[in-house]
């Protein structure tokens, strides 16, 4: 897996359908955006995908990491501007997309969080445990992403081809880059008033056999701060979820009663 572009973009994972709305997915810890690959079938049917992708060796803050989504999204806008944005966000990326809505909310018609990060300081061994990465040599990191698999996900839900497209995902991610992300999360902090002024309809997705973060008790406590948001949990999934056979996150957003995607336009 290869990347020469020098900041973030958006992959455009399907072909184009100019009709639909905009679907934004704004990937994990790994930042390729190429995870989302199980989802693409469902949700295609009723969206124009754009997958950001960050460059593995990428060093950029919130801030600026939201200023460059903000500008990639109203470019697409620009293209087709009468179409509803949403903006799914799954881990790492939750957190992205909250201070993505909080830089612009303007741009955004609905918000989806997948098992978001923001619970990251609760989790002690987590937290202290991201300090100890950058004292690993290169060679011990490396072997550690093999052992970090069973935690971030629950891999005999995974395919072996979406099992084996994960390891690729957490390899790409240099060292360095990890260790800053890492940093990042640590540092990611949103007020309760902040969260009240995001009014968009929210879907917060949580797994409840999440063993890397506390998703669920997130999920409950980010619906009770945002004013417009419902959740659903997930009883059998772990935190990478969006790669497992029986997840559906079509199905999911469908079955929800703030977010209704529009139904396909068929073909004559």
């Amino acid at each position: 897996m290869t990347d020469t572009q020098p900041h973030a973009y958006f992959r455009t994972p399907t072909r184009l359908n100019p009709s639909a709305p905009l679907f934004i997915f704004l990937p994990g810890m790994d930042g390729t955006g190429q995870l989302f690959r199980a989802q693409v079938a469902g949700v295609e049917k009723a969206f124009d995908i754009r997958c950001l992708s960050i460059p593995g060796d990428d060093l950029t803050g919130w801030e600026q990491l939201a200023e460059q989504v903000v500008t990639l999204v109203k470019a697409e806008r620009e293209r087709k501007p009468n179409q509803p944005v949403y903006l799914c966000g799954e881990s790492f990326g939750g957190c992205l997309a909250i201070k993505t809505i909080l830089r612009a909310p303007h741009l955004f018609d609905r918000l989806i969080l997948v098992n978001p990060a923001s619970s990251f300081n609760r989790r002690p061994w987590v937290y202290w445990g991201s300090y100890l990465s950058h004292l690993l040599p290169e060679h011990t990191y490396q072997l550690s992403t093999l052992s970090f698999l069973t935690i971030l996900a629950s891999l005999d839900r995974i395919l072996p081809e979406d099992r084996k497209a994960l390891l690729d995902a957490v390899r790409f991610v240099t060292q360095q880059s990890s260790i800053w992300r890492q940093s990042l999360l640590r540092d990611f902090y949103v007020s309760e008033y902040q969260f009240r002024g995001i009014m968009l309809p929210t879907l917060v997705v949580a797994s409840a056999q999440d063993k890397l973060f506390p998703s669920v008790s997130e999920a409950r406590r980010l619906v009770n701060l945002l004013p417009n948001a419902e959740m659903i949990v997930l009883p059998d999934s772990g935190h990478a979820c969006l790669l497992e056979k029986d997840v559906n996150l079509y199905e999911l957003m469908q079955s929800s009663r703030l977010i209704q995607p529009p139904q396909p336009t068929l073909s004559s």
